[in-house]
């Protein structure tokens, strides 16, 4: 599938001409926790030639591509990206750190990871994870029975702000990893681990009694982080002349060849 997938860059690159700088796995197969008939997110980072730039006409920076049964191709212009990333963009940040790369050709990815915890906005990114645990447990987890699989889609973010409040750092994007995070109760990774491990080995995880143990887990933390993210205050760290100098030095970059 990588080589169908980087086939597909080529020609969007083509298509738009516009070079991309890097192209990733998103969602639940760079989560580590992908269904049987998960479809491939893939999320890119591109930049158009000098010209394009130097005019007055507002042009839309995303190229999409219709989602078909397996594929899904989307990606925002380095302006745009820049932009967000000035901004702690979650979503940005995780293309950045994903495990599953398909392209990465210059150095943009790479410099942007080296800042990315110097500029993390908690607030921005604790509300994002926030608001994506609340809408799903609302949507997934209220009845007796629940779609047992969707625990991990308000876990994961649930998670993610708990690594952003105790290390002051951008979260890991495998679940694993967010499951080592000190401090987590026993009884809670027992559940966890369990349903994962099923989930890994092709079991759908459909509709199931819910669980006690995460259900509670899910209220208390979703609490906590209500009140907890009103409460944090900080400054604008960013240095928008640098990201400028980098946006510049890309575009170099990428058409120099």
């Amino acid at each position: 599938m990588k080589e169908v997938i980087r086939k597909k860059l080529k020609q969007i690159e083509e298509e738009h001409d516009v070079k991309i700088l890097f192209a990733v796995e998103s969602g639940s197969r760079a989560w580590g926790f992908p269904s049987k008939d998960s479809d491939y997110d893939v999320r890119f980072v591109y930049v158009h030639r000098k010209d394009w730039y130097l005019s007055i006409d507002q042009k839309r920076g995303v190229i999409e591509y219709p989602i078909n049964e397996l594929l899904d191709f989307s990606g925002w212009d380095l302006r745009k990206a820049l932009n967000l990333f000035a901004k702690s963009n979650p979503s940005l940040l995780e293309w950045l750190r994903s495990p599953i790369v398909y392209s990465d050709e210059l150095t943009l990815s790479a410099e942007l990871r080296k800042v990315g915890n110097e500029i993390l906005s908690k607030k921005a990114c604790i509300y994002h994870y926030l608001h994506m645990a609340k809408g799903n447990y609302r949507d997934y987890l209220q009845g007796q029975e629940v779609k047992i699989k969707k625990y991990f889609y308000i876990l994961r973010p649930i998670l993610a702000c708990m690594w952003i409040e105790k290390y002051n750092e951008i979260p890991p994007v495998l679940f694993d990893h967010l499951l080592e995070m000190q401090g987590l109760d026993q009884d809670f990774l027992d559940e966890v681990n369990h349903l994962l491990a099923r989930k890994k080995q092709g079991d759908e995880l459909d509709i199931e009694p819910k669980r006690k143990v995460l259900n509670e887990f899910i209220e208390q933390k979703i609490k906590f982080f209500e009140g907890y993210v009103k409460d944090i205050s900080e400054s604008h760290k960013t240095n928008m002349n640098e990201l400028n100098k980098l946006f510049r030095k890309t575009l170099e970059e990428s058409w120099e060849k």
